[in-house]
C-alpha cells in the first residue's frame, strides 16, 4: 500500500515537471468528459420540459384530430385537414357525456400576424368553447375566459397568452384594448396564467377567441383543427378512446379502423412518443460527444508514448537497479490514470456548470443525471487504463542495456 502511495506521489511529481503537455493533455479529457455530461443533461432537461408542458395541458386528456395516428386506439390512414367538423364534436358530446367523457371542446386554430399599434407578433389563434379552460387547466392572470355567450354571438374578443400580451402591450395593462387579426379588430378581455412553455405551440404564446369567430370572422373555415375531450377518469381512458374512435367511424361512413380520416391521442401516447424521440436525440448527442473522449484518450497514449521516450534512460537505470516488469507497468499506469483521474474532475465540474448556465438560458429544466457522473468517473478511469496501457507496456519490455544507451 505505501508502495502504491510512493507511485502516485512519484507520478504528481513527474507530471508536474512538464506542465504545459500535462495541461493540454488534462484539457482534451476536460473536453471529453464536460461535452458528454452537458449534452446528456441538455438532453434529458429538455425531455422533462417537454413532459411537463404535456402534463400541464390537463388531466384525462383525449385529442381527436385529422392526422395519421401512431400508436393506440384506432390506427388511421393519413386524412384530409378538414375531416373534423363541428357535428362530430356534438355527437361525441351527445352519446359519451353520460357515461364516458366530463367535458368536451371543439376547435379551430391556425397562426396569422396580430397587430397591436407598432408592435406586430406572428402568433396561434384558437378557437374554442368554454369548457377549453377546464380541459387545459387554464387559469386567468386577469379578466375573464372566452364565454358560452361570446360564442352565440360571434363576440370578437380575445384572451391572451402572457407571452402574447407582453409582444404587443409590454407592461402596458392589455384589457380593453384592442389587437387586429387578419381583417379583424378584436378586444382583449383577459390574460392567461403563465405555464411556462417553449416551442411552436407554447401555450404562453397564444390568443383564444370564440370558436365562431375564429371559423366565421378571421379564417372564413367551418371544419375544426381538433376536438379536446376530458375523459371521466384514468380508468376508462382506452375505452372512450375506442367509443370515440367508432363512433366517428360510423359517423364518416367508413367501415375499417384502417381507414379511418382522423386520429385520436391520448397523453400516455404523446408522453411515449416524446419520451422516445428525446431518448433517441439524447443518446445521439451523447454518442457524438463521446467522440471527443476517444479523441482525448490518444491524446493521453501520445503523451506517455512520448514519456517513454523521454525517459528511457531512467526505466533502463530503474531495471538494472532491479525493478520489475510490473512495477514499470504500475508507474506508468498510475501516471496516465492520474492525468485522465484529475481531466475528469473537471470536465464533471465543466459539464454539470455549463449544463445549468445552457438550462436557464434556453429555459429548460436543469436535470443532474446521475448516470452521466459514473459516466465521467468511470470512463476516465477506463480511458486512463486502456490508453496508458500499451506506453506502459512499452516500458517494461525495455532491454536495461539497450535503454542506458539510449541518448
Amino acid at each position: 500500500m505505501q508502495d502504491i502511495f510512493e507511485t502516485i506521489i512519484e507520478g504528481f511529481q513527474t507530471l508536474t515537471l512538464n506542465k504545459m503537455r500535462t495541461g493540454l493533455a488534462i484539457l482534451g479529457i476536460i473536453i471529453g468528459i464536460g461535452s458528454v455530461i452537458t449534452l446528456i443533461s441538455l438532453g434529458q432537461g429538455s425531455q422533462k420540459s417537454i413532459e411537463d408542458q404535456i402534463q400541464s395541458l390537463g388531466s384525462n386528456l383525449l385529442t381527436v384530430s385529422p392526422a395519421r395516428q401512431s400508436s393506440g386506439g384506432i390506427m388511421g390512414a393519413q386524412g384530409g385537414s378538414t375531416s373534423l367538423t363541428l357535428s362530430d364534436a356534438k355527437k361525441i358530446e351527445e352519446k359519451l357525456s353520460a357515461t364516458l367523457i366530463s367535458k368536451i371542446s371543439p376547435e379551430y386554430s391556425s397562426r396569422s400576424q396580430v397587430i397591436s399599434g407598432r408592435n406586430n407578433t406572428n402568433v396561434s389563434i384558437i378557437g374554442v368553447y368554454p369548457q377549453y379552460a377546464d380541459i387545459k387547466k387554464i387559469t386567468m392572470s386577469k379578466g375573464v375566459f372566452i364565454t358560452e355567450r361570446d360564442n352565440t354571438s360571434i363576440s370578437k374578443v380575445a384572451v391572451l397568452g402572457p407571452t402574447t400580451a407582453t409582444d404587443l402591450f409590454g407592461e402596458i395593462d392589455p384589457i380593453g384594448k384592442t389587437i387586429k387579426a387578419g381583417n379583424q379588430t378584436l378586444k382583449v378581455i383577459g390574460v392567461t396564467v403563465s405555464k411556462g412553455g417553449s416551442g411552436f405551440n407554447n401555450p404562453d404564446d397564444m390568443i383564444y377567441v370564440p370558436l365562431t369567430t375564429a371559423q366565421k370572422q378571421i379564417f372564413g373555415k367551418t371544419n375544426l383543427t381538433s376536438i379536446s375531450i376530458e375523459a371521466k377518469s384514468k380508468e376508462i381512458m382506452v375505452q372512450a378512446q375506442d367509443e370515440i374512435g367508432y363512433l366517428l367511424l360510423s359517423e364518416h361512413k367508413l367501415t375499417s379502423p384502417e381507414d379511418a380520416d382522423f386520429t385520436i391521442m391520448s397523453q400516455s401516447d404523446l408522453l411515449s412518443t416524446v419520451s422516445q424521440v428525446t431518448g433517441t436525440l439524447t443518446a445521439l448527442l451523447g454518442g457524438i460527444a463521446a467522440i471527443s473522449l476517444l479523441v482525448g484518450g490518444i491524446g493521453i497514449m501520445n503523451i506517455m508514448l512520448v514519456t517513454v521516450t523521454e525517459r528511457t534512460r531512467e526505466i533502463g537505470l530503474r531495471k538494472a537497479l532491479g525493478a520489475k516488469k510490473k512495477t514499470i507497468i504500475t508507474q506508468f499506469l498510475i501516471e496516465s490514470i492520474l492525468l485522465t483521474f484529475i481531466g475528469g474532475i473537471f470536465g464533471m465540474i465543466f459539464g454539470l456548470t455549463a449544463s445549468f448556465v445552457i438550462s436557464k438560458i434556453m429555459n429548460l429544466s436543469y436535470v443532474i443525471s446521475v448516470s452521466s457522473i459514473a459516466l465521467a468517473i468511470g470512463v476516465s478511469s477506463i480511458i486512463g487504463i486502456v490508453f496508458g496501457l500499451y506506453p506502459a507496456k512499452k516500458a517494461a519490455n525495455l532491454q536495461p542495456i539497450e535503454a542506458l544507451r539510449y541518448e
